[in-house]
């Protein structure tokens, strides 16, 4: 069975603008895009290089129990524009009822303006699995070991 993401629009979003999607049938993750509110809708919102700022989605959700939501980067405004998310993926839990919002960074040299109706990331719902806490006296052993960052060659 398909789990269900219930979404609730906030009292000011335009409604005429489409909920999140899945632009394609292999999609993995849905567009969200940019609702501004009516100040802004005419103008946009601009990000100078540098800036960062949460953008307004318009929308609440609420996540099935036992999934989560990844907000990411959608990869064309990354490599055109340089913009993408500070906190990649960004995590809305289950339990979160409060607006979405997603927070943007302009890592370009320019600035650059977000216009109302956007794309501007893409959400993915996950599964997740809470696991319980024990502390132990020794880990096993693994070919790897104990080596991090880099441990395992540059090829």
């Amino acid at each position: 069975m398909t789990p269900e993401l219930r979404v609730l629009w906030e009292d000011w979003a335009d409604r005429a603008l489409p909920l999140p999607s899945y632009e394609t049938p292999g999609a993995a993750g849905a567009d969200l895009r940019a609702n501004l509110p009516e100040p802004d809708r005419a103008s946009g919102v601009t990000l100078a290089p540098m800036e960062r700022r949460i953008v307004p989605t318009g929308i609440r959700v609420e996540i099935p129990a036992g999934y989560e939501m990844q907000v990411r980067p959608r990869s064309g405004l990354a490599l055109k524009h340089g913009i993408t998310l500070p906190n990649t993926p960004g995590t809305i839990d289950s339990d979160y009822r409060g607006p979405l919002g997603v927070a943007l960074i302009n890592l370009g040299a320019e600035p650059y303006t977000v216009q109302h109706g956007d794309r501007i990331a893409q959400m993915i719902v996950a599964p997740v699995v809470q696991v319980r806490f024990a502390v132990v006296e020794h880990l096993s052993e693994t070919a790897r070991g104990s080596g991090g960052f880099g441990s395992t060659g540059k090829r």
